[in-house]
């Protein structure tokens, strides 16, 4: 009997591994995390004689790719956009899905969903000499000044049309999302109060309002048609402070302003991008294991490895009836990555090449 109950402990221990290994090679999850999925790309083509949908497919696959581009790299590097071949393209996508399609008024539109792979891309971007980011988005409270030097006044809230217009243009490839403050009269005496000093003002009891750490005040200084431009980011109580001029501008001028405004968000915007860059040259190989009885810490470990954006990759090396052993290709220093698995209370022993996870 007791011979028996080994030999069946044996196949079930085989069983729950095979079953455990199925489940992460072909987790819906786990596909997500190591893929770029661009979401909502709509395109049309008029239905005529010649109509080929396949066509129109591959103009979606154009679109999904510079989008997916667009969100990774900095405005310097957008021109890769434009070397690259549909067939290339086509080898760095692993699905597609078509969301919705329709006929109106002899006009073909498809709805599509992209799936391209993570390590491709960045293959792909390395290639060509970039390094990406992490296309994460971002809340950052926005206060837009406009100082008239001449007159010597300023154009604060609602009386600034670009406080009224700044979230009137927005690209769907942006990362950042602009909160923009009410309208309070103590905050406007305050502004006013240290205006011979306002390029050296922290705004902090205006900030300190709201629940968002990061901030970016942008003080427009307006000399006739010429514009001066600071502009005082704050992220993770990292401040930096960013000077531009632009000539022949005139604020009054609707298209003037919408230039502005665009020309500000890719400042902005480049500047979270490298915040947030990745080093995809350095691929530092990490091994792990685990002990294999404690599913739930299995599944957490490896939920909190799909949630880390600097992992290339990882996959299961071996297993036996103690441990699951990992591999891990990382994106940083292994001080990095310890840092990211204590934020989320994972406990390594490194002292051999190998670490255990406690």
């Amino acid at each position: 009997m007791v011979i028996r109950f080994k030999k069946y402990s044996k196949i079930l221990y085989i069983f729950f591994i095979t079953l455990s290994l199925f489940l992460f090679f072909f987790s819906t999850d786990k596909v997500e995390a190591k893929s770029f999925n661009i979401e909502n790309i709509e395109v049309s083509k008029p239905f005529e004689i010649n109509f080929d949908k396949n066509k129109v497919v591959d103009d979606g696959f154009i679109k999904a790719f510079s989008e997916l581009i667009l969100r990774l790299t900095t405005s310097s590097d957008h021109n890769v956009i434009n070397k690259v071949r549909l067939n290339q393209i086509k080898g760095m996508i692993e699905s597609f899905t078509i969301k919705e399609e329709k006929f109106i008024n002899e006009i073909y539109y498809v709805n599509l969903g992209v799936s391209f792979n993570k390590k491709k891309i960045f293959k792909y971007l390395e290639n060509n000499n970039i390094f990406p980011s992490i296309p994460k988005k971002k809340n950052f409270l926005f206060i837009p000044i406009i100082i008239d030097e001449d007159k010597k006044n300023l154009a604060l809230f609602s009386d600034s049309k670009i406080f009224n217009e700044w979230n009137d243009y927005k690209e769907s490839f942006y990362l950042i999302d602009y909160l923009l403050p009410t309208e309070d009269l103590e905050d406007i005496n305050l502004i006013k109060k240290n205006y011979d000093e306002i390029e050296k003002y922290n705004f902090a009891e205006i900030v300190n309002k709201y629940n968002l750490s990061d901030s970016i005040i942008t003080l427009i200084f307006k000399n006739q048609n010429n514009i001066r431009i600071l502009s005082r980011v704050t992220v993770n109580d990292n401040i930096v402070l960013k000077n531009l001029s632009f000539s022949n501008v005139d604020l009054n001028n609707k298209q003037n302003r919408e230039n502005l405004i665009s020309n500000l968000k890719i400042v902005y915007e480049d500047y979270w991008k490298n915040f947030n860059k990745i080093n995809t040259s350095l691929k530092f190989p990490i091994y792990i294991k685990i002990k294999g009885n404690n599913n739930l810490k299995v599944s957490n470990f490896e939920n909190t490895l799909n949630e880390i954006d600097l992992i290339y990759d990882y996959y299961i090396l071996k297993f036996d009836k103690d441990f699951i052993y990992y591999h891990i290709i990382f994106n940083g220093t292994p001080d990095n990555f310890l840092k990211f698995m204590k934020k989320k209370s994972f406990d390594l022993n490194t002292q051999n090449k190998t670490w255990v996870l406690k």
